[in-house]
């Protein structure tokens, strides 16, 4: 007799991504963050944090599924899909997903947790609001004029592809 395959829940998917986030403390591989990227109810991809592991500040889980899915699906966009990850979104990984573009993402825990665990994304959020040259790491403008070819380029390329 066969047996009857259950539809996950977005509660589901969930406990994945804090499972995931649970087993990357545990291994000491990484921070205690999850994600996983769901479509059409099925497991795309999934992604730990391994900044530490890997010496790359970028290796945040919901940066590392993301880049898996798009391989996967073999494009730089996951509408149709959902995210699931352990905790509310840094700025960094707030930016990847929109840039990549699911349909919604859910999140476990929410950044003030994050603070009273050590991660403090307040700075970044604050240092966003001010011009870039006030910035505790300033940025200063250099160049635009040559700069702005690469966009005039763009803008009359043929073969550029919108997103």
């Amino acid at each position: 007799m066969a047996r009857l395959k259950m539809a996950k829940t977005p509660q589901d998917w969930m406990r994945e991504a804090i499972a995931l986030a649970i087993r990357n403390v545990r291994s000491g591989h990484g921070g205690p963050f999850g994600a996983v990227i769901v479509k059409d109810g099925e497991l795309v991809a999934s992604g730990a944090n391994s900044v530490t592991a890997s010496n790359d500040p970028t290796a945040h889980a919901e940066v590392v599924a993301i880049r898996h899915a798009c391989r996967e699906l073999a494009s730089f966009q996951l509408g149709g899909c959902e995210l699931y990850t352990s905790c509310e979104p840094c700025p960094m990984c707030l930016g990847a997903i929109y840039w990549a573009r699911p349909d919604r993402y859910y999140f476990a825990c929410c950044k003030e947790d994050a603070r009273a665990c050590g991660f403090d994304d307040a700075l970044i959020y604050e240092e966003l609001g001010r011009l870039p040259e006030q910035r505790t790491i300033p940025g200063n403008s250099l160049l635009r004029e040559e700069g702005m070819v690469a966009f005039e380029e763009w803008a009359r390329s043929a073969a550029k592809v919108h997103y």
